[in-house]
């Protein structure tokens, strides 16, 4: 399966012959913001703050998954991928379905800096979408960490909303002192 769009990007899914691009590609980002989570009487209060100077979030190597895109994709996992329109990648997303709660979980999805903003990472997410609805899933999670206010507002814009958080999960990583925040939405 490819498909193009009107931008000049061409989606497929992912070939063995990806995963050295997929484990190159610049995963970093820059923001102005972050979300800050305090614990009150009543739960978490979740709300947008400012810094200064920007945060530039850059992962250490080792700390995603680092398997996408090396074609051992089973009946419930896949890894799609964007080229832009000299064949370079662009981006990718990994989901795989879980059977027992027909949910898909976005493992990762990341987009080039220079690609960012073009719809790439909406239409990822949309071919994974339709890998859900292939699946039975009812409804779509990510997990994301609270400093990636980039990635959470292109998120909500698609429609997912905050359905929970682990104030720990990082912690012993290179992110310790951030918080993961799950997001969700139902199937489309």
């Amino acid at each position: 399966m490819t498909t193009a769009d009107d931008t000049g990007y061409r989606y497929r899914a992912a070939l063995p012959e990806d995963a050295p691009a997929i484990k190159a590609l610049d995963s970093s980002f820059t923001t102005g913001t972050v979300f800050r989570v305090s614990v009150t009487d009543e739960g978490f209060l979740l709300r947008e703050v400012p810094v200064e100077p920007p945060l530039t979030k850059v992962f250490p190597k080792g700390e995603s998954d680092g398997d996408e895109g090396e074609g051992e994709d089973g009946a419930d996992s896949r890894t799609f991928v964007a080229q832009g329109a000299s064949g370079e990648l662009a981006g990718f997303v990994t989901a795989s379905y879980s059977g027992w709660n027909r949910r898909l979980t976005v493992e990762d999805i990341e987009v080039a800096p220079e690609h960012r903003g073009r719809g790439v990472g909406r239409a990822l997410m949309g071919l994974a979408a339709q890998f859900a609805r292939e699946r039975g899933a009812v409804h779509i999670w990510l997990e994301v960490t609270n400093i990636n206010a980039p990635a959470i507002h292109a998120y909500r814009r698609m429609g997912f909303t905050f359905c929970g958080l682990d104030t720990t999960l990082y912690d012993g990583t290179p992110s310790q002192g951030e918080q993961a925040l799950y997001m969700s939405m139902p199937c489309p």
